[in-house]
């Protein structure tokens, strides 16, 4: 199987490694004492507090193997301040009503629309992609066709 590079900015990449930490050293000792205190109480067929700590480890331990990847195969991108790429802060006017908007272009790994962090995989993200400032884009969307225009890029 061919592994499959992950696009990930070097904050990204911090925040995976500061999540892996956490799990590795904080959540998995948790749940080995959780289940040794299970298997103390006896019947393990019988006992919810095993099976929540059984669950809760092949959850944790699935991430670790998921942030793991992601460290192992991930691929830093530089920021430019020319064009629009990943991790890119882009400042954009719709056309058709001038509202204006921040995001960050991240990897899809990385989206937080809380944060207005958006994939170089959405509509608005794969639109502006590789323009410059002063660029109008077209973005395809599910909603339909919409312009916009790159205002700044930092």
């Amino acid at each position: 199987m061919e592994k499959k590079l992950v696009d990930l900015t070097q904050e990204g990449l911090d925040k995976i490694k500061e999540e892996l930490e956490k799990l590795r050293n904080e959540d998995r000792p948790r749940i080995i004492q959780a289940l040794k205190d299970a298997r103390a109480q006896g019947d393990l067929s019988e006992n919810a507090d095993y099976d929540a700590a059984r669950a809760e480890q092949a959850s944790v331990e699935g991430r670790i193997q998921e942030l793991e990847y992601m460290v192992d195969n991930c691929n830093i991108i530089e920021v430019s301040k020319d064009s629009v790429g990943i991790g890119s802060t882009v400042d954009i006017k719709y056309v058709d009503d001038g509202e204006k908007e921040t995001y960050k272009i991240v990897g899809p790994t990385e989206v937080d629309i809380a944060e207005n962090k958006i994939s170089n995989e959405s509509p608005i993200g794969k639109a502006i992609c590789g323009h410059k400032k002063g660029d109008t884009c077209e973005v395809e969307s599910p909603n339909g066709t919409y312009k916009v225009k790159i205002v700044s890029i930092n």
